[in-house]
Order: structure tokens, then C-alpha cells, then sequence
């Protein structure tokens, strides 16, 4: 089944604890860190044998443009929350997603705040932008939506083709030891006023999948004491650092720097979810 078509409509209420400002504040820490200076771009390239330096300048443009500096693109951007906390910071946001249900209600919010933000129907698999961005963020486990290995690389590849040099890749995953042994074979259920769902969990360990059945029921606006029924099948998969950061190599991106998304410290064992920061450094 196709995901997030019943479960858009109600995906904000039932995310309304998510820490989407902290996340945001986090991702403008890691933007801030890791901008890329000219002398940044000259020590990385060298050392990578990236094969773009050129004289001092690292082949980063003396006079780049600063408005594609300052374009971020969230890519699997869902209802468009993060993406609109991004806008309000000044950043010139760009929203991708393959859920036309999800991106529908992106576009009303930005209807109602009026802010300046491109989103696009798309498969991040194959996405294409006309141009080059400051930044790629994706967050809330998107990645883990792409359960193959090629889907992860040619993902990541594109990635690399829109940052401009030296451009900045952060994004989020959840771990195998999440899927296995944190949420495993499970039931949730909540019950909210207008809406409720049934989630059933099944982890399929020798592929390493992690399979949500969705139930839910939404109240009918017109009609209070009816409610609709929708189903929906989630798949996501659970990665470890090492292969993401085999994945980001093959792709032509360098590894920067990985932390846990909870503590902001050490990656561990028990890490449940993982930031990842990386970088372009040349073109293929």
C-alpha cells in the first residue's frame, strides 16, 4: 500500500510532541560548526584527491552566489513542520517528499504563514533541482525508508550532485539494535479525540526490516459520530554507521562527523537513532 495517504491527515496530531524546534535549533548548530571556509575546502579537497582544487581556492567560486549558500533542501520534508521553522530563520527553503497527501498539507501551512517555500513531489531515489544548495537535511528517520543498498547510494549521489562545493549532507537514521531490540514486535495504540490508530510492529530480522501495519480512524467533519477507516503498510529499514558511512563514500561524499540524535554525544551501541554530518568535496 502507498504510505502516508490515510495517516497524513492526522500525522501533525500525532506528532505534536515531537521536539521539531530543538531538532531545527540542532541542525542550525551543525550548520554553523561545519560551514565551510575556503581554507576548509582547500585542506579537505587536498586530502581527498577530490580533483576540483584549483590554485588557492579549492575551486569553491571567489564570488558565490549567496542566496544558493543560504538554500537548504529538506528532503523528505512530510507535512513541511521542520521545513517551515528552517523559512522563518531566513533560510531560502527547498521541500521534497513523494507524498503528495503529506506535501498537500506542507502547502496549506505555507498558505497560512506566507512564507517563501518550493516544495516538489518527488521520489528522493531520482529527485532533481535546477540547480545547487547550501545544505541537504533529512530528518525523522526518511533514509530509513530506502531498503536497498543502491537506493541509499543513488540517494546519497544526488545529494552530492546538487551541493555546491564543499556543501553540507545532515541527516537522520534509526539503528538496527532501534528496530530489533527497542520496538521489535509490538502493538501502540492511542485514542484521540477527532482521530485514533492501531500500530502493529514486526521486525523481520534476517532482512532487517521493520514492518508497521497502520489502522486509523478519522472523525468525519460533517458527521462527529462517524468515523472513517484507513490501513496503510510501512516499511523502513535499519542501517549501522559503518554501512551509512560506506554508503556516503561510495556516493563521492566525506564523512564528517556522526553523533547520537538523543544525548548529542558518542555513538554507541544503544544508540537508537544517529546523526550524520557529511560533506561534498568534488564531483564524479
Amino acid at each position: 500500500m502507498e504510505a502516508y495517504t490515510g495517516f497524513a491527515q492526522v500525522y501533525d496530531t500525532f506528532m505534536d510532541d515531537t521536539p521539531y524546534e530543538a531538532w531545527c535549533a540542532y541542525l542550525v548548530e551543525l550548520l554553523e560548526k561545519y560551514r565551510e571556509t575556503k581554507q576548509d575546502a582547500a585542506s579537505e579537497r587536498a586530502g581527498s584527491g577530490g580533483g576540483l582544487v584549483s590554485g588557492g581556492d579549492a575551486g569553491v567560486p571567489e564570488n558565490r552566489n549567496d542566496q544558493e549558500r543560504n538554500t537548504i533542501l529538506d528532503l523528505g520534508c512530510g507535512t513541511g513542520t521542520l521545513t517551515e521553522l528552517l523559512a522563518r530563520l531566513g533560510y531560502d527553503m527547498i521541500g521534497i517528499d513523494n507524498a503528495a497527501d503529506m506535501l498537500e498539507i506542507a502547502m496549506e501551512k505555507r498558505v497560512k504563514s506566507g512564507l517563501d517555500i518550493l516544495y516538489l513531489l518527488q521520489d528522493m531515489r531520482s529527485f532533481e533541482l535546477y540547480g545547487t544548495v547550501g545544505a541537504v537535511v533529512s530528518v525523522c528517520d526518511s533514509v530509513n525508508y530506502l531498503l536497498e543498498e543502491e537506493d541509499v547510494v543513488e540517494t546519497f549521489r544526488l545529494v552530492n550532485n546538487y551541493l555546491y562545493p564543499g556543501g553540507l549532507f545532515i541527516f537522520d537514521f534509526n539503528t538496527v539494535y532501534k528496530y530489533e531490540i527497542v520496538i521489535g514486535d509490538t502493538t501502540i495504540a492511542e485514542n484521540r479525540e477527532e482521530c485514533s490508530f492501531i500500530w502493529d510492529n514486526f521486525y523481520h530480522e534476517e532482512e532487517e526490516i521493520n514492518e508497521y501495519d497502520l489502522t486509523i480512524f478519522v472523525q468525519e467533519d460533517e458527521k462527529p459520530d462517524l468515523y472513517r477507516k484507513f490501513q496503510e503498510t510501512h516499511y523502513q529499514r535499519g542501517y549501522r554507521l559503518e554501512q551509512m558511512k560506506d554508503y556516503l563514500r561510495q556516493a563521492g561524499l566525506v564523512f564528517v562527523e556522526a553523533v547520537d540524535a538523543d544525548t548529542h554525544g558518542a555513538v554507541t551501541a544503544v544508540s537508537e537513532r544517529i546523526y550524520v554530518v557529511a560533506r561534498e568535496c568534488g564531483k564524479r
